[in-house]
């Protein structure tokens, strides 16, 4: 009895691959998709697996890098508080009339009762 035919990538399934990995795609989904184990996978495409992440980020990186130079100005404050270390700081300040001290004021109001139901 044979067994299965050992597979043979294509290019056309390496970069399927190389861009699902890219995706954040399970790599168990990978082969289901493929429809080749798991070992046989790892085995067979590894550089695709280990480099599909880095270049998805490469190019999602050049895009928002592009929109930010051309001064698309969220992609501009994104860059700058992931890449620079810059940060938001807000500073809540409450006062009272003029700039007083705030005031509070309790009241208590009682209310009779209606003694119709008698």
């Amino acid at each position: 009895m044979a067994g299965r035919p050992a597979h043979k990538p294509t290019d056309q399934q390496r970069k399927q691959v190389e861009a699902m990995a890219g995706y954040g795609i399970p790599q168990k989904a990978i082969a289901r998709v493929l429809g080749i184990a798991d070992k046989t996978l790892s085995k067979h495409y590894t550089d695709e697996l280990a480099n599909g992440s880095t270049k998805a980020t490469s190019k999602v990186a050049e895009s928002l890098y592009r929109n930010a130079v051309e001064g698309n100005v969220s992609a501009q404050i994104f860059w700058m508080k992931a890449r620079a270390g810059w940060s938001e700081k807000t500073q809540h300040e409450i006062t009272g009339k003029d700039g007083g001290p705030v005031e509070t004021v309790s009241r208590v109001e009682i209310v009779a009762g209606d003694d119709s139901s008698d």
